[in-house]
């Protein structure tokens, strides 16, 4: 069957693989119907590695995604065939020390789809546990069953940020994921946010939510933007989700007394961080590595309506364009937030 593959770093093509192989007892087979593309796969593209995650071999893309069960393994109970379903992609070691604490998303050990050597989802079928696959409820479509994955990350900023009613946050990065984060942190209970970016077309993309207030960097100062929304004090919580070492320049000037910094983004090299100026405001610091034990949660707030990830949809490609979907994500066109691979055949009627 076809897959996107990549061969190498900037070879890129839909290619003929295996199918998968036999079905396991705790499994479930999912024809593959939207699959969002992410950054990491357009820096796996463009650069052929992440950090020590290194292409070394052809790897198909894509890690977030939605489908339909066709299948299931002799011991699954809580899914049937038919079920329109979204799926966690990554699988950790269940007997680790990290998964035992609750920690399954820094299990050394994880299986994470398009990370190599894992290969990922963008191929018309695939098994993966039940335990990782979650039922979408019939409000959620299936290209927003694809977002549920980075949806989840910035839930899982939003839950470690440990936000209380009333906060008002600050959100570095107006991207797929500090878009996300933003959401999260609106529906954890923040009153505002301030999202900040020099690029005035990401930013348009989210000037209709109520609660996000978009700060065009260069045009206003985010300092200044801080204190006219806190009246001085500053913000409870800043999320760093840009992934850029000078975002890190005044990082805790933003920050109210005891508020907390939520480091989100990964930027490609080590940074500057100012430790004497957390301490003199007893600044709290935070990381975030995907996520554990949050997906359904993300779910849950998407399919209740609370959270609308509709207008972050910018486009959606049939699977035989998916080499030119990728292209274009890797061009960053202005007003792009997320663009979606449709798998299927089938054009998902409109919910």
């Amino acid at each position: 069957m076809k897959a996107l593959v990549l061969e190498k770093q900037g070879a890129l093509s839909l290619q003929d693989i295996d199918p998968p192989g036999a079905l396991g007892p705790d499994d479930v087979r999912i024809a593959v119907h939207t699959v969002g593309i992410c950054g990491s796969d357009v820096h796996y593209v463009t650069h052929g590695r992440i950090g020590g995650y290194v292409v070394e071999e052809p790897m198909v893309l894509g890690h977030e995604a939605s489908g339909r069960v066709v299948e299931v393994g002799r011991n699954v109970t809580t899914l049937a065939p038919g079920d329109r379903v979204c799926m966690e992609p990554g699988v950790p070691d269940l007997t680790s020390r990290e998964t035992r604490l609750g920690l399954y998303n820094v299990d050394r050990k994880v299986t994470f789809w398009a990370t190599p050597p894992v290969h990922g989802c963008l191929t018309p079928e695939v098994t993966h546990p039940a335990a990782f696959t979650h039922r979408l409820p019939d409000s959620v479509s299936f290209a927003e069953g694809a977002l549920v994955e980075p949806f989840a990350i910035g839930l899982q900023a939003a839950t470690k940020a440990g936000i209380r009613p009333g906060d008002v946050a600050v959100v570095c990065g107006a991207g797929t994921i500090g878009v996300m984060v933003a959401l999260a942190a609106l529906a954890g209970g923040c009153s505002r946010v301030l999202l900040a970016d020099p690029r005035a077309d990401k930013l348009a993309v989210v000037s209709g939510y109520d609660g996000i207030e978009p700060v065009h960097l260069g045009a206003q100062d985010l300092p200044e933007a801080v204190r006219r929304a806190t009246g001085g004090w500053g913000a409870n919580i800043l999320f760093e989700a840009s992934g850029s070492a000078a975002a890190y320049d005044g990082l805790f000037d933003l920050l109210c007394p005891g508020g907390a910094a939520v480091l989100v983004g990964c930027p490609t090299g080590p940074v500057g961080l100012d430790v004497i100026a957390a301490q003199a405001k007893e600044a709290r610091i935070e990381t975030v590595f995907r996520y554990a034990n949050i997906f359904d949660r993300a779910l849950a707030l998407i399919g209740s309506g609370k959270v609308n990830l509709k207008p972050l949809i910018s486009a959606v490609y049939p699977f035989d364009d998916a080499v030119a979907a990728v292209r274009r994500a890797a061009d960053g066109r202005p007003g792009d937030i997320k663009l979606m691979i449709r798998v299927a055949e089938d054009a998902e009627p409109t919910r």
